[in-house]
């Protein structure tokens, strides 16, 4: 089972896409998933063998890490709709179908992504239940068997080192924090006015093992985010990109961005300091084995 291990070596880890994306196709295909307007972490409970055939679809194609249809899966998350009660068997269920499907080959690290509230004083959360809640998620994450904790799609510095802190008091599991940057007048930064290099500094100095972003924008953007991040951070940098900007299409999110289009930019995006790179919203297992066989070549040329 590769370990984060290679990347003090210098070697570029591949994770995983999307798997939101692949639920909703499946949904509009073939009408499988929960009732509409239900959370994708009610798919663990409905149909497990979608979840698994999904991660099985990128486990087939060999990424380095696999992860976990458990964004949403903290109590205040789930609270919304009515799964309160379910989040350990939810978030623990969840990890042991990624497991499955990586048969023993590839590390599960598990997400954690926002709740959807504001910490206080501009909302009603205050630090302790936010910590309390994802203690809660992390803690059935691991007992799921999980490899390492990915917070994710994050916008508030506070809320991530509210999971952060969740994190490192359960466990010693390699812990990865990623935010997501929109480019403005001023440059890059989260809806909350954070840019990467401050969220770099904080989150390395809050106990992460590995700092970036994910979701935002497609590749070429997400360049200029890492190159931002790297003089501000000696960790490893995590960039799981969009397949570019949505556009609706008959109601429906379109991605554009192909695999041979986020390859265009692979080489930039390592030059910039990226160590693990794999796909958000949009991405299939197709972008990933796309991925996989740009850091071959490139790796190839290294050696050559």
């Amino acid at each position: 089972m590769a370990g984060l291990q290679e990347l003090g070596d210098g070697h570029i880890l591949i994770a995983d896409g999307a798997w939101g994306t692949l639920l909703d196709a499946l949904s509009l295909r073939d009408g499988h998933g929960p009732s509409r307007g239900a959370p994708p972490e009610q798919w663990v409970l409905d149909e497990p063998e979608a979840v698994l055939d999904i991660g099985r679809s990128y486990a087939a194609v060999g990424p380095d890490i696999l992860m976990t249809n458990t964004m949403g899966g903290s109590r205040i998350k789930l609270a919304r709709a009515g799964l309160a009660d379910r989040v350990e068997e939810i978030n623990r269920r969840a990890v042991e179908l990624s497991v499955e499907a990586a048969g023993g080959r590839i590390p599960v690290f598990a997400s954690v992504g926002p709740t959807g509230e504001f910490m206080a004083p501009l909302g009603d959360i205050g630090e302790a239940e936010m910590v309390a809640a994802f203690a809660e998620q992390i803690a059935a994450l691991l007992a799921g068997g999980a490899n390492g904790i990915v917070i994710e799609t994050m916008f508030d510095l506070r809320e991530t080192k509210a999971a952060l802190r969740a994190a490192r008091d359960q466990s010693e599991v390699p812990v990865v924090a990623s935010m997501t940057f929109d480019k403005g007048r001023s440059g890059y930064a989260t809806i909350m006015g954070v840019p990467p290099e401050q969220a770099a500094e904080e989150l390395q100095a809050a106990g992460a093992d590995i700092v970036g972003s994910n979701c935002g924008h497609g590749m070429e953007n997400m360049v200029e985010v890492i190159a931002l991040m790297r003089p501000a951070t000696d960790l490893p940098l995590w960039a799981k990109p969009n397949a570019g900007m949505p556009r609706l299409q008959a109601g429906q999110a379109v991605f554009e961005e192909t695999p041979e289009d986020m390859v265009a930019h692979f080489g930039k995006l390592v030059a910039a300091g990226a160590h693990v790179i794999g796909g958000c919203c949009g991405t299939t297992p197709e972008h990933i084995r796309a991925l996989i066989d740009a850091r071959d070549h490139l790796v190839g040329q290294t050696d050559g």
